[in-house]
């Protein structure tokens, strides 16, 4: 079972083909030079590569304004360089996950150029139109204070088109049966060529009925579980990973009762009330949000993040908790975007300081999920706050302190390189950090590497323990006759606390930490007193490091845990 449901206990990494490798003229570019990482990939501990889009486009949206689903643009390669790619990615076992982006298509994609010649098309009815404006287009808008409509006159079509993001990203009506068989079709074609899965873009907008004449958009849950059917028929193990940012009493119909949905969520609700955490040194809305999503089905699972390639949205917290986080993370406007979220990186958003990354980095790790990690995040890399919108955060990986970070040897990259600040190539980069073994690059492989040790993570149940300091969080795994348990302290102050552990016998007297040499016995009462240092964490098992012995071959109750 551990084997085939591989996304349980992994670790996947997200990147850009555009920004990670170099597609500008130095002759290693795309995904030929991309199958060249793959060694630094297999060594940080990665087991799932998340690609974002690189199949043709106008790039008007960093890929996601797709113009053709069966190609690979040719900055990147053919598609014999990517199934390159695949197997060697297959042959590290390294699993790949592509973006599968099918709420909107460019307006360059053949589709709507010949929707929008005629009302007779074929693909007509393939989009969303209307005769005139809409009341409700100035609504609905994703990238509110940037996008001014969700609807906007074509002349060559004399209508409307519907369009949820941009005004260059027509909707597809998914509604349309033919539009979800080419969906099925496209899935089907790419895991031909080798991946593994798919991160299906903007989930709650691909399943809602669209139109003019629809005031309150209906969620079609009914098409995930179409989705998984036919992904499950092509290849067993093949994986969903939505992207739906929901309540968690929503979570359900995504996942499905019956487990018969989405394979993954991303945990936004987590993750924003993370972030609140460690702005407010309080745990206490997290331990909140960690048990409103702890319902799911024993098939699915959580990816866990604290930053990816767009803003940090915090538009499910309390204007108050918002404030928090913006004064703390964010404080000058253009550090904000779409009034809702932050457009930085996550290493200047924490100033820098190494012990936060690694609290956060600890927090991402043992929190319920697979941790999801952002290229460049490994080694601290910053953000340039001159590039418009999310761009910011979207700039080449820094490889060396090689002209434009070992990028490119073009004089001019995709996308300017951070040359300058504590955050340039100069300062950051991969190959630097290599030779240091105690760089942020090193400490990040070594804690990937005890993260795929503890599968009670990924596996087990878990349990807040109560603590008297809001500041400092303790949770507890329990999978097949063993237990893991997490403490971390929010606060730049250091910290004492006192807790009991909630095993029965002797093992819950016994605390062996992972880390280093300081493990914890308790005292008569049977509580472990800890003293945490500033933004401190500890990773324990519970009882011993004879685990192994100890587990069992079922999932089941655990006689030592009455609780």
């Amino acid at each position: 079972m551990i084997d085939d449901l591989w996304y349980k206990n992994g670790v996947f990494y997200c990147l850009s083909v555009g920004t990670y490798m170099d597609a500008n003229g130095d002759g290693i570019g795309d995904f030929k030079g991309l199958l060249r990482r793959l060694d630094y990939l297999h060594g940080l501990g990665v087991t799932a590569i998340w690609l974002m889009p690189f199949q043709p486009s106008p790039g008007k949206d960093d890929g996601y304004d797709i113009s053709d689903y069966y190609g690979v643009d040719p900055r990147y390669g053919t598609l014999g360089d990517f199934v390159e790619f695949t197997h060697g990615c297959r042959q590290r076992g390294i699993r790949v996950i592509i973006d599968l982006v099918v709420n909107h298509t460019s307006d360059a994609h053949p589709w709507f150029r010949d929707a929008r010649s005629s009302p007779n098309s074929q693909h007509r009815d393939w989009y969303v139109w209307a005769d005139k404006r809409p009341p409700s287009a100035s609504k609905g808008m994703v990238f509110p204070g940037v996008q001014k409509s969700t609807w906007t006159h074509d002349k060559e079509a004399k209508a409307w088109f519907f369009h949820r993001f941009y005004d260059f990203q027509p909707d597809l009506n998914t509604s349309n049966p033919y539009v979800q068989a080419e969906i099925l079709k496209i899935m089907g074609f790419w895991i031909q060529l080798g991946v593994s899965g798919f991160r299906m873009d903007a989930v709650p907008f691909v399943i809602s009925t669209k139109g003019a004449k629809v005031r309150t958009p209906v969620e079609q849950y009914d098409m995930l579980r179409t989705l998984r059917e036919f992904l499950q028929w092509r290849q067993g193990n093949a994986i969903i990973l939505a992207e739906a940012n929901v309540l968690p009493e929503t979570d359900m119909e995504y996942f499905g009762k019956d487990g018969d949905r989405m394979h993954m969520m991303f945990n936004f609700h987590v993750n924003q009330n993370l972030f609140y955490a460690m702005a407010s040194a309080d745990s206490r809305p997290l331990a909140k949000a960690l048990k409103a999503t702890k319902p799911r089905p024993a098939s699915a699972q959580w990816g866990l993040f604290l930053r990816n390639h767009d803003e940090l949205d915090l538009g499910r917290l309390t204007k108050k908790q918002q404030a928090v986080v913006f004064k703390s993370f964010a404080p000058d406007k253009n550090m904000q975007l779409y009034e809702r979220g932050i457009r930085r990186r996550l290493a200047p958003m924490l100033g820098g300081d190494r012990r936060r990354l690694e609290l956060a980095y600890s927090l991402m790790c043992t929190l319920p999920g697979t941790p999801v990690i952002r290229y460049g995040d490994e080694i601290g890399m910053g953000d340039n706050l001159d590039l418009p919108e999310r761009n910011c955060a979207r700039t080449p990986m820094q490889w060396s302190t090689e002209p434009h970070g070992g990028f490119t040897e073009s004089e001019k990259p995709c996308s300017p390189v951070i040359d300058v600040s504590p955050y340039g190539y100069e300062h950051i980069n991969v190959a630097q950090q290599r030779r240091d073994p105690n760089s942020m690059l090193n400490w990040t492989e070594r804690i990937i590497r005890m993260r795929k040790e503890v599968p009670e993570i990924g596996w087990g149940d878990f349990r807040v323990i109560a603590t008297r300091d809001p500041a400092v969080l303790v949770i507890r795994y329990d999978w097949r006759n063993n237990s893991v348990l997490f403490v971390h302290n929010l606060d730049e102050k250091p910290r004492e606390v006192s807790f009991s552990v909630g095993v029965a016998g002797d093992d819950g007297k016994h605390l062996i930490n992972l880390l280093s040499e300081n493990h914890s016995e308790a005292n008569d009462r049977g509580k472990h007193s800890l003293m945490l240092e500033a933004y401190g964490y500890r990773w324990y098992r519970v009882g011993g490091l004879d685990y192994l012995l100890k587990r069992t071959d079922i999932d089941g109750v655990n006689p030592n845990h009455p609780e």
